[in-house]
C-alpha cells in the first residue's frame, strides 16, 4: 500500500494508554509491566505480522525494555533491548522454559532441539554435536559447493527476477544434499510446501484442527514430513554415510547416550526447517544489500574473483572478510528470527518488573540490532561497524544475537554462516546484482521474516 498510508496505520499500533499487566506481591518493590491487549481476540498479532521488529522497536521505545500486548490470544510480555533479553536467554535463575515456543510450534516441530528443556535438553544437546564438529562442518561444506556452482550460473540474466523463490529452492536442495545425502526429486514441492506450512502456522490466531485454516495445513505438513523422514530412516540407520540424518543415527556420548529413531524424525524435521529457511532469509538480504550498496558488492566481488576458479573449501569462504562484514549486518538489518519465546515457570522479576508464572514471553533479539544507545545510525547499512577498530557488536553481549543465546544458542550457526557466505561468493563470480531505484523489501512476518514480493532483483553479466 502507498508509504503514507503504512505509517499511518503504524501509528495506530502505538499504545494509547498503558494498564498493568500483574499487580506485584506486596512489599516486593516491583512495578506492573505496562502494556495495552490492542484489539479484541486477534490483539497485536496483525500488527506484529505486518511491521515485525518495527512493531516490538516501537514498543521499546514507548514503554521501555519490558511490557506487553496482545498477541495470538494471550497476554505476552516483550523483553527488549540488550539487558532484558540477556536475562530471559541466560535464565539465571531457572524462571523461563520452552514452553513459550512449545505454545506456538510443538504441533509442527515436535521435540525439536529448541523445544526441550532440563535435563532432556542437555542430553540432546550432548549428543547432536556430534553433527557438527569441525571435520563433519567441513564435509558439509565440501558437499554444498558443487549444488551451488551447478545451479547459480544457470540462473537467467537481464530480466527481473524473484530472488527469495530461487534461493529457498537452492537452500532446500542444498539441505537435502548435505543433510540427507540425496539431491531434489520429485517430492521436493511438496516437502518445501510442507516446512513453509509447518512454519506459518505457529502464527494462526485460530489454533484448530479446522478446515481452511494454516493450522489444518501446518497439522498436514508435519504428517508429510515424518512420512518422508521415517521412509528413509532403516537405509540411514543401516548406512555408514556422512549426511547429516546418517551421522544422528549413530551419534553416540561417551556414555552411551544416543537418539532414538523418533528423536531422529524430530530432529531431522527441524533442523531441515531451520537450515534453509534462515539461509535462504539471510541470502536474500544479503543479496539486496548488495544490489543496493554497488560498491560493496564490488569490493566482496574483488575478494572472490581473487579465489579463482577452483571450488572454495572452508578456509577459503573464511578468508573472505567483506562478505562477512555484509552477512553480519544483513543479519543485524534482517534477523532471520527476529524473537525467541519463552514461558515462565515461576514468579519472576525482570528488570524490576513482576512477571508471573506461567506468563508468555517474547524476547525481541532483532529489536537490539536497532537500539541507538549501541549502533551508530541504526538503520543504515554499514557494515563496516563490525570491522576494527567499531566493533560496534562488542558494546553488549546481547546488542548482535542473531543466532539467538544461552544454553539454547544455535548449534548449526557455523555451518548457516559458511552456507550464505557460498552462495553469494557464487552469485558475485557469476553475475552483478541490480535492484531497481528507490526499491525497499517489505518483510511479511507471518512466519520468520520473507518478502512479501519474493525480492525483485536482477542478474546482469559481468563486464
Amino acid at each position: 500500500m502507498p508509504a503514507g498510508v503504512d505509517r499511518r496505520l503504524f501509528e495506530k499500533t502505538r499504545p494509547r494508554r498503558a494498564v498493568p499487566l500483574a499487580a506485584p506481591p506486596a512489599g516486593s518493590g516491583l512495578r506492573a509491566v505496562p502494556g495495552d491487549a490492542g484489539p479484541p481476540v486477534i490483539g497485536h498479532t496483525l500488527s506484529y505480522i505486518r511491521y515485525g521488529s518495527a512493531f516490538t522497536r516501537a514498543r521499546h521505545a514507548a514503554l521501555g525494555p519490558v511490557s506487553w500486548c496482545g498477541f495470538v490470544g494471550e497476554h505476552v510480555v516483550i523483553a527488549a533491548g540488550p539487558d532484558a533479553t540477556h536475562q530471559v536467554l541466560t535464565n539465571p535463575d531457572k524462571a523461563y522454559s520452552q514452553d513459550g515456543w512449545r505454545f506456538l510450534v510443538d504441533d509442527f516441530f515436535h521435540r525439536g532441539l529448541m523445544l526441550l528443556d532440563g535435563d532432556d535438553h542437555r542430553v540432546h544437546r550432548r549428543v547432536m554435536p556430534e553433527a557438527f564438529t569441525a571435520p563433519r562442518i567441513r564435509g558439509y561444506v565440501d558437499r554444498t559447493v558443487p549444488v551451488l556452482r551447478e545451479a547459480i550460473p544457470s540462473w537467467p540474466r537481464d530480466q527481473q527476477l524473484r530472488i527469495y523463490p530461487m534461493l529457498k529452492s537452492l537452500t532446500l536442495d542444498v539441505a537435502t544434499h548435505v543433510f540427507m545425502d540425496d539431491r531434489s526429486g520429485p517430492e521436493a514441492d511438496a516437502v518445501n510446501q510442507a516446512f513453509m506450512d509447518c512454519v506459518q502456522a505457529a502464527s494462526s490466531i485460530v489454533r484448530r484442527d479446522l478446515p481452511g485454516t494454516r493450522y489444518r495445513a501446518g497439522l498436514r505438513g508435519r504428517a508429510l514430513l515424518e512420512r518422508y523422514f521415517r521412509m528413509a530412516l532403516p537405509a540411514k540407520r543401516a548406512g555408514e554415510g556422512d549426511d547429516l540424518f546418517s551421522v544422528l543415527c549413530r551419534a553416540r556420548t561417551p556414555e552411551g547416550e544416543a537418539f532414538t529413531d523418533d528423536d531422529v524424525v524430530n530432529h531431522m524435521i527441524f533442523l531441515m526447517m531451520a537450515a534453509h529457511d534462515t539461509s535462504t532469509i539471510t541470502s536474500a538480504a544479503a543479496a539486496y544489500y548488495l544490489a543496493a550498496n554497488p560498491e560493496w558488492q564490488e569490493r566482496a566481488r574483488a575478494e572472490s574473483l581473487a579465489l579463482g576458479d577452483g571450488p572454495p573449501d572452508l578456509a577459503a569462504l573464511q578468508s573472505l572478510t567483506t562478505l562477512d562484514l555484509v552477512i553480519k549486518e544483513a543479519l543485524r538489518l534482517a534477523a532471520p528470527v527476529p524473537v525467541v519465546m519463552r514461558r515462565t515457570t515461576k514468579d519472576t522479576a525482570l528488570l524490576g518488573h513482576f512477571l508471573p508464572a506461567g506468563q508468555l514471553v517474547m524476547a525481541a533479539g532483532a529489536t537490539n540490532h536497532h537500539d541507538p544507545a549501541v549502533w551508530t545510525d541504526p538503520d543504515v547499512f554499514d557494515p563496516e561497524r563490525f570491522a576494527e577498530p567499531r566493533r560496534e557488536d562488542k558494546a553488549h553481549r546481547d546488542a548482535w544475537i542473531p543466532f539467538g543465546g544461552g544454553v539454547h544458542k544455535c548449534l548449526g550457526m557455523l555451518f548457516g554462516s559458511l552456507e550464505v557466505t557460498a552462495i553469494l561468493h557464487e552469485l558475485l563470480r557469476n553475475h552483478r546484482i541490480a535492484v531497481a531505484p528507490g526499491y525497499r523489501p517489505r518483510w511479511d512476518n507471518t512466519s520468520l521474516p520473507v518478502p512479501a514480493d519474493g525480492l525483485p532483483l536482477r542478474l546482469e553479466p559481468l563486464r
